[in-house]
């Protein structure tokens, strides 16, 4: 008997750059629509982005979630990336305001 091998295969097209595979994507229905959603590995983070349910940065180099529309409406323009808990709790709370770099928070 061979020992047993777990591995994941992605829903998707694999991310373009070749080698393994470090990300799987899957679709979730929420109130707000049918989402494609990706998880990244903090190895395949390679950019720092803004989430937009919180309005901070997420690092490179930090496991996150990526999401688009479903539905065919968007493309790569439409794609955000998201804190994993952001993400789970987006229809929990309202939106954050995108501010400026400079813009004080109260």
């Amino acid at each position: 008997m061979s020992p047993r091998k777990n591995r994941r295969t992605p829903s998707g097209p694999g991310p373009s750059g070749g080698g393994g595979s470090s990300w799987t994507q899957r679709t979730e229905e929420g109130s707000d629509g049918d989402w494609n959603v990706r998880m990244v590995s903090g190895s395949s983070a390679a950019k720092q982005y803004r989430c937009p349910g919180c309005d901070q940065l997420i690092p490179a180099g930090v496991g996150h979630v990526v999401a688009w529309p479903a539905d065919g409406r968007g493309g790569a323009d439409d794609r955000r990336h998201w804190h994993r808990p952001c993400w789970q709790a987006r229809e929990r709370r309202a939106p954050r305001t995108m501010r400026s770099r400079g813009a004080p928070r109260y």
